[in-house]
């Protein structure tokens, strides 16, 4: 979308003002006024481009946008990745993954055998899709040992985000590392050094006390309930097809982000006809297709199960997470019009001009853009792209020290997801939490990943900078 005419031209601190009396307003409608969540979004999204300045002309368009690209990359994912889950739950295909988990970890272990997996999971794997594809086996996990959804459900999903915003070939620290001149091989060993710990604080210890002290029960947007419809589908599947299903798209994506990877290090021409085609069956919408197809096949038609069933079973997964995708996609929508408003790019601009040390501005930067539009990968190379001309290029920077500044932006990046992030209305209503308590429980868990992640990058900073 090009760039808007704003009806006028607001300072910095009306438009902060502007910002935080929006999210008041949406958290009022949605908390007390109990409001649906996907109407809030469009009549606060409303609102809040029309005080900003935002040409009425203008507003259906800034509102598409913000929708319409949240939308592009969420549908599909949790579309197909539900497919798959209702498959694998339906079939038993997620209880007998959950008996081999327990077997080797132990119940008492469950939850960090979830994380530890989720952390494999994450490497190569986006953090929605991710998740979408262990809903299942963290469902069944929680139902059979019983307790809050939590203590399973934040182990694995911090993994996932943890993974995703500090380690290559994930696309914030690849994009930042190319804007300050990074090594990427360095980013990825420091990353994985940062973001290990950073989730056993945050996610998996958190997720334990959380876990302990918010009951949250286990949804049942996969699952199809007592309905008796659908027990002709059961057949419980060996453990191999199973493990198969859910290795599959993580092999397909690594495929494409390592094929990207060695495109851009020179190593293969990605625009060739082979690389090109090898990276589409990587692109993760692709990946989860053909995982999908597969296990029609291998749940349903190669176990001799009534076509009409099958298709019951596929089309049953889509009404329960219609709200979810549309919830999501407003949420995206109120990002946008706070981008489009400029409100970002103002602070931005105004905390650069601190002359705080470039580690510490970086994460600041990134972290209060992040608080005011909603998208981490905005923040992070928006903060990149600010502390850049510091950066590049300087001899007082040491490599190791460069790559300490781009996992602190990463770590700013991730800070306090809340209303204008449309991950945080994918967690709320994947877990089937209200707003208020999935501000208690992922909001603060991300803002104490961003804090453990920035000390620890700052940490490296200090000690390389010894030396």
């Amino acid at each position: 979308m090009t760039e808007l005419e704003l009806a006028w031209t607001l300072p910095t601190p009306a438009l902060l003002g502007i910002a935080a009396a929006a999210i008041a307003v949406l958290l009022l409608l949605i908390i007390k006024a109990r409001v649906h969540a996907f109407i809030a979004l469009v009549i606060v999204s409303v609102i809040t481009a029309l005080a900003a300045g935002i040409m009425p002309g203008d507003l259906i368009d800034v509102l598409y946008d913000g929708f319409g690209s949240t939308l592009a990359s969420v549908a599909l994912l949790v579309g197909l990745g539900a497919m798959l889950g209702r498959m694998l739950e339906l079939s038993g295909g997620a209880e007998v993954l959950t008996d081999a988990l327990i077997r080797l970890f132990g119940e008492k272990r469950a939850p960090f055998a979830l994380g530890v997996t989720s952390l494999l999971f994450g490497f190569p794997i986006f953090f929605d899709a991710g998740l979408v594809v262990m809903l299942p086996i963290i469902f069944t996990i929680a139902r059979r040992l019983g307790g809050s959804l939590l203590l399973y459900a934040m182990p694995a999903a911090m993994a996932f985000s943890a993974m995703h915003i500090f380690v290559p070939p994930h696309p914030g620290p690849v994009a930042a590392s190319g804007l300050l001149g990074a090594n990427v091989g360095l980013v990825l060993i420091c990353g994985i050094i940062i973001a290990i710990p950073s989730w056993y604080l945050t996610g998996y210890l958190f997720g334990l006390i959380i876990g302990k002290r918010i009951d949250v029960p286990v949804p049942t947007v996969l699952s199809a309930g007592k309905d008796d419809n659908f027990k002709d589908f059961a057949s419980r599947p060996k453990l191999g097809h199973v493990i198969f299903l859910l290795v599959l798209p993580l092999v397909l994506i690594f495929l494409n982000t390592g094929l990207n990877f060695a495109g851009e290090a020179g190593w293969v021409d990605i625009e060739s006809v082979g690389i090109s085609s090898l990276r589409l069956l990587g692109e993760t919408p692709i990946a989860l297709l053909i995982t999908v197809v597969i296990a029609m096949w291998l749940l349903g038609w190669k176990q001799k199960k009534d076509q009409s069933l099958i298709e019951t079973v596929v089309d049953s997964a889509l009404g329960p997470v219609c709200s979810i995708i549309l919830i999501t996609g407003a949420g995206g929508m109120f990002g946008g019009v706070l981008r489009a408003s400029g409100i970002g790019d103002s602070l931005a601009d105004s905390l650069a001009a601190l002359g705080l040390p470039v580690i510490v501005a970086g994460f600041v930067i990134a972290a209060i853009v992040r608080i005011a539009q909603g998208s981490a990968t905005v923040a992070l190379t928006t903060a990149a792209a600010l502390v850049q001309p510091i950066v590049v290029g300087n001899p007082d920077f040491s490599s190791l020290q460069v790559v300490a500044i781009v996992l602190s932006l990463a770590a700013g990046s991730v800070f306090a997801s809340h209303v204008n992030d449309s991950g945080f209305w994918l967690v709320s209503r994947f877990f089937g939490m209200d707003t208020k308590t999935t501000l208690k429980t992922w909001t603060v868990a991300e803002t104490l990943l961003g804090t453990v992640g920035f000390l620890l990058s700052l940490a490296l900073y200090g000690v390389v900078s010894l030396f």
